[in-house]
């Protein structure tokens, strides 16, 4: 059985928390056997999309649909203002740090960061100091990973800052809940998502080099079809009526980008990569790449070409720098960080690593670079013969881990065999920065542990996903426009 959580829905009783009663009586009110019937509808269709996730190292199922649930997450209106208010602000906080990093480091020089920490780490990249993005912006689109274990409690997990994914999860979730619940729109005030692709190519032509022309051509960079999340990578492409390129379209010359096309070059101004750095030019990086364009970061340097997200990025990912956020947020913006960090453990520190070792039971301990869910002890469910691996390897390597308290993540009532029960939740919301500030997108991605008490929400792990409703405040009034669907709300 899992911790005891606050449900976001039911709260911590039986009855429903009031501002989301009529949300409660609709999932009464619908049988069961309708709501399977409207889930299996929209993983039907994601099949046939073609929405799929590759699971690497799974021999059974390279590729499946990420499951998805037909119950939504509400947020509020008064929460969603909150939360907005603390990423906007971690957002700013994150891209002054990079600026800062691979320019003056100022924040070593104050001894607010050891420098090793930066130094030795291998998402930092030297080849990047010195070089400015154009108008200055590093961190394009950020996914900032939220749990909540409270009303009012939210707490930061991670930061992603290179290339997060799950957009298109969001939109898709949506598109399916217009469609199958429509009901729900005529009863809330939902935030409408599927404004985001024209956002994100506003943002991307807003960051596009000085002296282009008024409409820069930006182009999607995609490792290719054997990625995990290629389908999203075309699904952006053709959202934003851009192209999606391979390396193999690109060539630099002159320390400009071209496209190929069959009209001949097309000079290429704004790049949206979803290629790691280590694979983005086998000039400056890995030389065995055969997913980069080499000449690409000289094109950088010399302000040719935007690249989304900024070369070098993976530095504030790193879950080290992470546990340093309050210190960063404070040092840039001179205020206390308005959305807390869990608190964490570095295991590079002996005191911090003592303790992890004598709680290992009771922590969850992470990869400072890690991501989807592996290299991770989530010590309450783990095995005692698990706990004495992980030891070992922790005691091998401790400067690669960090520890955190094992939190009662809130649930959210989710289809699953038996009927409705509740399952952990977590939350991607997405955060865009251009040239003209910053903004977040009105909605995410809920992923949901779809296992009775896990705590791992990550697809690759066997999670789910959920629609997210940001409620609109006061007389606002918002229409749901999701493919050839339409879905008027009015007061």
């Amino acid at each position: 059985m899992g911790i005891a959580a606050f449900d976001e829905i039911m709260g911590n009783g039986s009855a429903a928390r009031p501002e989301l009663a009529d949300l409660a009586r609709w999932l009464a009110d619908t049988p069961a056997d309708e709501l399977r019937r409207r889930q299996e509808a929209a993983e039907t269709t994601f099949r046939q999309l073609g929405i799929t996730f590759a699971v690497y190292g799974n021999n059974d199922a390279s590729e499946r649909i990420i499951p998805f649930d037909i119950v939504p997450r509400v947020f509020l209106a008064d929460e969603w203002a909150r939360l907005s208010e603390g990423l906007v602000q971690r957002v700013e906080a994150i891209n002054c740090f990079l600026d800062d990093i691979y320019g003056e480091q100022e924040i070593l020089k104050a001894g607010v960061l050891p420098e090793d920490l930066i130094f030795l780490n291998p998402q930092f990249r030297p080849e990047i100091v010195g070089i400015r993005p154009p108008h200055g912006v590093w961190a394009h689109i950020c996914g900032i990973d939220l749990v909540r274990t409270g009303p009012d409690e939210f707490f930061v997990l991670e930061d992603n800052a290179r290339t997060p994914s799950g957009v298109s999860y969001m939109l898709e979730n949506r598109e399916a809940m217009v469609r199958l619940c429509p009901e729900l729109f005529g009863q809330f005030r939902v935030a409408a998502v599927d404004s985001y692709p024209d956002r994100l190519l506003e943002t991307m032509r807003s960051v596009a080099p000085r002296g282009c022309a008024q409409n820069p051509t930006c182009v999607v960079l995609t490792p290719g079809h054997f990625n995990s999340a290629y389908y999203e990578h075309s699904f952006l492409a053709d959202s934003m009526g851009i192209e999606l390129v391979e390396a193999a379209d690109l060539v630099v010359d002159d320390d400009v980008v071209y496209m190929r096309t069959i009209g001949g070059r097309v000079k290429i101004d704004v790049i949206y990569r979803r290629v790691d750095d280590d694979f983005l030019d086998p000039i400056v990086f890995r030389p065995d790449s055969m997913l980069g364009v080499p000449g690409l970061i000289a094109a950088y340097a010399a302000g040719n070409v935007a690249i989304i997200n900024a070369p070098g990025n993976g530095i504030a990912d790193d879950k080290a720098i992470y546990s340093y956020m309050p210190e960063i947020v404070r040092f840039y913006s001179g205020k206390d960080a308005k959305l807390p960090n869990v608190e964490t453990f570095r295991c590079r520190e002996p005191e911090a690593l003592r303790y992890t070792l004598d709680h290992l039971d009771e922590l969850v301990v992470k990869l400072v670079d890690g991501s989807g869910g592996y290299g991770m002890l989530v010590g309450p469910t783990a095995s005692k013969e698990e706990i004495a691996t992980f030891r070992a390897v922790l005691m091998a390597e401790p400067h690669r881990y960090i520890a955190q308290p094992t939190l009662a993540l809130s649930t959210v009532p989710t289809l699953v065999e038996a009927g409705v029960a509740p399952r952990h939740v977590d939350f991607r919301p997405f955060v865009l920065s251009g040239s003209k500030g910053v903004q977040v997108v009105p909605g995410g991605l809920t992923r949901v542990a779809l296992r009775e008490g896990s705590l791992v929400v990550n697809s690759s792990q066997g999670g789910g996903t959920k629609d997210s409703f940001v409620l609109l405040g006061g007389g606002k009034r918002q229409s749901q426009v999701m493919g050839s669907m339409t879905q008027e709300q009015s007061l």
